[in-house]
């Protein structure tokens, strides 16, 4: 693990106000959904999430199940299945199966209904609330809960107008929040991996920065893509020289057949993001 530290801050207000809501709703939420991204199960975990939910049940969603490498993410819900997580990976875009997701809910609440009925009282639907960091699919999870069944329910006590409960069905109501992060980005590799996989506004880091981190993960996980894409069989000392193979092979040139970098940046961050599938790059090992 490259643990240099970086003094990242990046907390907009919003962030803030987000993690004082919840906690003020901290009462009524049954189950906790913690969503995550597939490609970077530890870098999109909330750092300080046991702060925010204390000891509230909850399930690890790994969203974007489609677009990571299995092999990798397998060893990642094994690790926290092993800390005592429920984990739960979704694959939202082209075969979203949410059973698996209904089945853990509804084992969790039974306890807690359990305990509703030895004092006289009837069984309750789950109250669930949704927490992230942005973009890790958050919006799309609630979207394929919500379907076309869903009815918005209100405010009910103790819960302000900024956060409303969507009813799902007889057995499930959602609270969603707003993405959040951390106060400090600390980890290089966490901050260069959110940057990379588009978690946190990309002008945080110097994009020409985040590009180099994103060519020597490619190459140092996976080779066979990189040389695929831009036919690079190896990251140059100077990543420059690796800069102008791509802008050649890819035609981002200006007058004089030179390289212009920032069409270069351009085509490396829209690949990572729709070209690159079947790729993690957090490794176990490197956090254990």
């Amino acid at each position: 693990m490259n643990d240099n530290k970086t003094n990242i801050n990046w907390y907009p207000g919003h962030m803030a106000k987000t993690k004082r809501l919840v906690k003020e709703q901290l009462d009524l939420i049954d189950i906790v959904y913690e969503v995550i991204d597939a490609r970077m199960p530890y870098s999109s975990k909330i750092k300080d999430i046991d702060e925010i939910i204390k000891n509230k049940p909850r399930v690890l969603v790994m969203t974007k199940y489609d677009l990571c490498d299995k092999v990798e993410t397998a060893k990642w819900i094994k690790y926290y299945e092993e800390k005592g997580y429920k984990v739960v990976p979704l694959d939202l875009e082209t075969n979203c199966n949410l059973k698996p997701l209904y089945r853990v809910t509804d084992e969790l609440m039974v306890s807690i209904n359990e305990k509703r009925e030895n004092k006289g009282m009837l069984k309750k639907a789950a109250r669930v609330l949704i927490i992230g960091i942005p973009n890790v699919g958050k919006s799309t999870l609630l979207n394929r809960l919500v379907g076309k069944k869903a009815v918005e329910t209100g405010n009910k006590p103790g819960v302000t107008k900024n956060l409303n409960w969507i009813r799902i069905n007889e057995k499930i109501e959602l609270l969603d929040t707003p993405g959040i992060l951390w106060p400090k980005l600390d980890e290089e590799r966490v901050a260069f991996n959110l940057a990379s996989l588009s978690a946190i506004k990309e002008e945080i880091l110097p994009l020409y920065n985040v590009c180099e981190y994103i060519l020597n993960t490619l190459y140092e996980y996976y080779p066979k893509q990189l040389e695929d894409r831009y036919g690079i069989k190896e990251i140059a000392e100077d990543i420059a020289d690796t800069m102008d193979i791509i802008g050649k092979k890819r035609g981002c040139l200006v007058k004089g057949g030179l390289v212009d970098y920032d069409k270069v940046i351009t085509v490396i961050m829209n690949d990572i993001k729709s070209y690159f599938k079947n790729i993690t790059f957090d490794r176990v090992d490197n956090n254990d």
